[in-house]
């Protein structure tokens, strides 16, 4: 069994402040800790499950959060960023088994976590096909054109509520609830325990998961902050300003939406 796992920094356990995200901060190094603690939880938990190889994609900030020592063995870590339009799930491709993803959380324009954004802060909203968009779909979807289930997801109660309406019979565990500026969070001993308990339970009921067909056509709108913004994206090959903050792209091909959130993100 081969396992890909995406992790991110605003689900993970209790995080409420951008400063406890941002490497440069001092408040930084706690939340780096515990990224790499429950990533390292969903690993041993899949390796005890019975996964002989563990792909790990580093996709918050710079893509150079988590200690890599503290995984298990013989889990690889992919750091950076390519500028491969796959960005988030860098290297998935159809010969991995399932996809999981840690520390997600709730996309732009949404009350879910104090963080919620979807990929840049100038971004004010992004929608595919009338549905707003979190990183958690994007994901998935991808993962779903490459015939990989996604089948394991821990963050804020909002996303988690979203997964499940969007990929059914995946396993959630919920780190921390949003309540305006605030997180109401798990103790992270529990959040860990939960998520080990639940890459299991997702992996053994793996035989059964059904992947759901694609939504395509697909119809992409992106809102930005700032009209200029816009206006600048509008240039991208196939989009159309449609207002003053907004763009559209319309294709039937997957891997389009990608190319097109890579430049227009």
């Amino acid at each position: 069994m081969k396992i890909y796992i995406s992790a991110d920094i605003e689900g993970i356990t209790g995080i409420a402040h951008w400063d406890e995200a941002t490497r440069d901060h001092p408040a930084y190094a706690e939340f780096q800790q515990r990224m790499t603690a429950e990533t390292a939880a969903a690993c041993e938990a899949a390796l005890a499950s019975g996964a002989q190889a563990i792909v790990v994609k580093d996709a918050h900030g710079t893509g150079r959060n988590i200690l890599a020592e503290q995984l298990p063995t013989p889990t690889q870590l992919i750091r950076g960023w390519s500028g491969h339009p796959y960005d988030m799930v860098q290297a998935l491709d159809s010969s991995f088994d399932a996809l999981l993803l840690v520390g997600y959380h709730s996309p732009a324009a949404s009350g879910g976590h104090p963080l919620a954004h979807t990929f840049r802060s100038s971004i004010h909203r992004i929608e595919l096909n009338s549905e707003r968009l979190s990183e958690f779909r994007v994901n998935s979807l991808t993962a779903r054109a490459e015939g990989v289930p996604t089948v394991f997801l821990s963050g804020d109660a909002s996303l988690c509520d979203e997964a499940v309406q969007a990929e059914p019979g995946i396993v959630t565990v919920t780190t921390h609830t949003g309540v305006g500026a605030s997180t109401f969070g798990r103790h992270p001993a529990d959040s860990i325990e939960q998520i080990k308990e639940g890459v299991g339970r997702a992996l053994t009921d793996l035989p059964d998961a059904a992947l759901q067909p694609m939504p395509k056509p697909y119809t992409l709108e992106i809102r930005y902050r700032i009209p200029l913004d816009a206006y600048a994206a509008s240039f991208y090959p196939g989009a159309v300003l449609m207002s003053d903050d907004t763009v559209r792209v319309e294709t039937g091909e997957w891997f389009e939406v990608l190319r097109a959130l890579q430049f227009l993100k």
